[in-house]
């Protein structure tokens, strides 16, 4: 019976030193896709097929298209918003892209092209709870914000709004407001470095330091950058937009690598400031 005894003990000596392994498999359940690469975070689509359905203009937003990976997984959802006169189609290229590596996305149009981005960012929010209301793939408890120039501003307000928001990306975003010390939500800004219209000096620099109360924040500054720049379909845009939505809305710590350490200046990037390590 002693043997037995201490057979026992050792079998239990040994649970703990395998435990920490299937906790770890287990310890996120909101993972999608394939482990990421440098190649992968850059690629134009990921590994989900993508259905899309137009949105009709509703009373608190314009309308829009609506992303959905064809899974019967659930999903974080990011709304954005375009900027100042345009509409959807100047960011639409987010929407497919994102949405194959596993988000569901709409890209909205706003009630006037002239909205401010105050109205955008309620907007914005209002296309969120649309897609939490009628789209089953979506996880309510993840959601973010999107937008470009007043859209980028939208992005800011609607995270000063909602604080359970998971991320905010405004990019060359542009709002008379320059502090945003209410933010709760972690937040990057894109914006580019030869920005005529919404000078980084101006905006996102003013926007990025006033935010204090956000856990983690990023400036990312593409070298040569105009306004549009920043809201392109190019490989820069991708893998920092791309990373910062899985880290943060997906917790996926597998795409921390690209954010963290923060990436030297060089030629593409001008500038980059950062909060890492990651809370």
């Amino acid at each position: 019976m002693r043997i037995k005894t201490v057979l026992a003990a050792l079998v239990l000596a040994l649970i703990p030193a395998t435990a920490p392994a299937v906790a770890t498999a287990a310890a996120n359940p909101y993972e999608r896709g394939p482990a990421p690469t440098a190649a992968s975070v850059e690629a134009s689509r990921g590994t989900f097929a993508v259905t899309s359905a137009a949105v009709a203009r509703q009373s608190n937003f314009g309308g829009g298209t609506v992303y959905t990976p064809t899974s019967d997984l659930t999903f974080g959802a990011v709304a954005i918003s375009p900027g100042f006169t345009a509409t959807q189609t100047s960011v639409a290229h987010f929407g497919p892209r994102l949405a194959s590596y596993g988000f569901v996305v709409i890209t909205i149009n706003t009630l006037s092209g002239w909205d401010d981005p105050d109205s955008r960012g309620r907007q914005l929010l209002a296309a969120l709870d649309y897609v939490v209301r009628t789209n089953p793939r979506v996880d309510a408890s993840r959601l973010a914000v999107m937008g470009h120039s007043m859209g980028g501003g939208g992005a800011l307000r609607a995270a000063a709004s909602r604080p359970a928001l998971q991320a905010s990306i405004p990019m060359a975003g542009w709002h008379t407001t320059k502090n945003w010390s209410t933010v709760q939500v972690p937040t990057m800004l894109v914006g580019g470095q030869s920005d005529p219209t919404a000078p980084d000096s101006q905006h996102s620099l003013p926007f990025y330091n006033s935010i204090t109360a956000a856990p983690d924040k990023a400036f990312v500054e593409l070298r040569g950058g105009d306004h549009s720049d920043p809201r392109s379909d190019n490989a820069t845009v991708r893998k920092y937009t791309l990373s910062w939505l899985k880290r943060f809305v997906d917790d996926d710590l597998r795409y921390d690598q690209f954010l963290c350490p923060a990436p030297a200046p060089n030629t593409l990037i001008s500038a980059y400031l950062d909060t890492c390590p990651h809370a």
